[in-house]
């Protein structure tokens, strides 16, 4: 069964993160062993694993891919404009899958589950499956 979560952001370039989230589903749910696949179902919108106790590291990868993907270039055809939030979505990619022993993520340390939206603010879903 597929679980969906809405996710609010309030930038146009914003990393949330949902570990705990997905951790109390998966709780929720009884779940001791399996894992998690975790998706955005939104092409200018993905989900990355990434250190999640030093708040410059999002501002930095955030700052960092906006310079790779830049909002405005000239050769860009797309109509909506949004061709950077595309190409970093196909980046990032729109899902990771996570490992659940005894009941918990297996992450690391510093590791936490983000949705990252590169076309907000808008309301957003994220998509959840158990494999048990």
């Amino acid at each position: 069964m597929i679980t969906t979560f809405s996710v609010k952001t309030d930038h146009h370039d914003q990393m949330i993160d949902i570990t705990q989230d997905i951790a109390d589903w998966i709780k929720q749910e009884g779940v001791e062993d399996g894992a998690v696949i975790v998706s955005s179902m939104h092409t200018t919108a993905g989900i990355t694993i990434n250190e999640n106790a030093d708040p410059d590291v999002k501002t930095d990868m955030l700052r960092r891919w906006s310079e790779i993907f830049p909002w405005e270039h000239p050769e860009d055809k797309h109509m909506e404009g949004n061709t950077a939030a595309h190409m970093k979505t196909s980046f990032v990619g729109h899902a990771q899958t996570i490992i659940i022993e005894k009941g918990e993520l297996v992450l690391g340390t510093w590791q936490g589950i983000y949705f990252c939206e590169f076309d907000g603010p808008r309301q957003r879903t994220v998509s959840a499956k158990l494999l048990r």
